[in-house]
């Protein structure tokens, strides 16, 4: 158990694990909010169907910011459009709670820079004392 989860830190932190987290959640909040019957679906009209394509393009990006991380700026500037764009288009974005999970989602994606490992120097450099 412990192994597992220590190689499951070890793979969180090589990518941005944090930003498709949110991202996907703010699909998920996108996607299942306006989802009900066929009925009442096509009752609701462009915004039922707006809120589907949306929230399923938000799960697509958070899947994409997970599994390339090299990709992370172009998913992530799409889901950051995808997220404020759901605000008109669907019921306020997922109550206003989904569009703000993608925005936030999407940023950290755009702003995430993996770590870099601490240089070896070969040769070390004396510590010169500074003349008083």
């Amino acid at each position: 158990m412990r192994r597992a989860r220590s190689g499951f830190r070890r793979w969180r932190r090589t990518r941005p694990f944090w930003a498709a987290l949110w991202t996907g959640l703010g699909g998920f909040v996108i996607l299942f909010l306006p989802l009900a019957p066929l009925g009442r679906i096509l009752q609701v009209g462009i915004g039922g169907i707006a809120g589907m394509a949306a929230g399923v393009l938000l799960l697509a990006m958070a899947l994409l910011i997970l599994l390339m991380p090299g990709q992370r700026y172009t998913a992530g500037v799409v889901a950051v459009v995808a997220g404020v764009a759901s605000f008109p288009l669907t019921n306020l974005g997922g109550l206003v709670v989904g569009m703000f999970l993608a925005v936030l989602g999407g940023s950290m994606a755009v702003g995430w820079v993996p770590e870099r490992p601490p240089r070896r120097r070969l040769f070390r450099r004396p510590r010169s004392e500074s003349a008083s």
